[in-house]
């Protein structure tokens, strides 16, 4: 499998989802089964989890009001470029990220405050809504 580097007419056949829900970013002491991510570190996971299903006594710290977008298009897993792209496109805006890949796309995590700039900012590189 050969590496691609990024060309400025992949973002036109990308299309975003913004997930209805709010998250939750937490430190906890429990793997969480229904949660959007869990990673795990040697005492505690990390958790991004929908707001309204936190249980508060096993949180030991917590970041709340993000709002996920998840590139709907398959992105290669050679692909070089993609995300630097998109991080210093944001970052140009003032626009803090979180990431998450999977094996064929990616995710960003926002502020919610953020999040009409970060959709503005992304539909000018051309991706889709």
């Amino acid at each position: 499998m050969g590496l691609s580097k990024i060309d400025k007419e992949f973002f036109k056949t990308l299309k975003i989802k913004v997930m209805d829900e709010d998250y939750s970013i937490i430190q906890s002491k429990k793997f969480y089964p229904n949660a959007f991510a869990n990673i795990k570190a040697s005492e505690h996971y990390t958790v991004m989890v929908e707001s309204k299903k936190i249980n508060k006594k096993d949180v030991l710290n917590m970041a709340k009001d993000f709002k996920i977008i998840q590139f709907e298009t398959v992105i290669p897993v050679n692909l070089i470029g993609f995300i630097a792209e998109i991080a210093n496109t944001l970052a140009e805006e003032n626009i803090s990220i979180l990431l998450l890949s999977s094996y064929s796309t990616d995710h960003i995590i926002v502020k919610k405050k953020d999040l009409a700039k970060t959709i503005k900012t992304l539909e000018k590189l051309g991706v889709k809504r």
